[in-house]
């Protein structure tokens, strides 16, 4: 099975946006740092070339990551889905079971846009997956390296 990489309009566009900048203005300055290396003499003990060789296999190694990405987006419209259960492109409140605290807003996105600094979290990750199709007032477990927690949907948005 292929893997798919599920987004919103948007991110694609900033990949395509990053593999253009990538493929344009990076790729130029990386040969022009390569030229430059060159320009200092014995390449067998040049660390300048040596790091400029080693930045253009970064550079082509996201650039395959970014084009590999592209061609198995697969784009969710985020409006389509309702709020009857969690699904991406849902804004989901949870409550702890146990101290029955409630936990910041998280946003299911795909794993392309997951930030958990901002509370983005992926489809793909022990969180996400355990929200997937979860409606409210149902409870789901996530196994964490502190134990299994139980989390009660309380409120699902759009």
């Amino acid at each position: 099975m292929k893997k798919e990489y599920k987004m919103s309009a948007e991110r694609k566009e900033e990949l395509q946006n990053e593999l253009t900048y990538l493929k344009t203005v990076r790729e130029q300055e990386v040969a022009d740092l390569i030229k430059e290396a060159r320009g200092f003499g014995d390449l067998s003990e040049n660390s300048e070339y040596d790091e400029a060789k080693n930045e253009q296999g970064k550079l082509y190694s996201r650039i395959a990551e970014v084009e590999d990405i592209l061609l198995h987006a697969v784009i969710v419209d985020e409006s389509d889905a309702g709020t009857n259960a969690v699904g991406i492109g849902c804004r989901v409140t949870v409550a702890d079971v146990k101290t029955g605290r409630e936990m910041p807003e998280y946003k299911v996105v795909g794993s392309q846009e997951a930030d958990p600094m901002h509370h983005a979290i992926s489809e793909d990750s022990p969180f996400g997956k355990a929200l997937m199709g979860a409606k409210e007032g149902d409870e789901v477990s996530v196994d964490a390296p502190v134990g299994t927690i139980v989390y009660r949907v309380v409120k699902i948005e759009r």
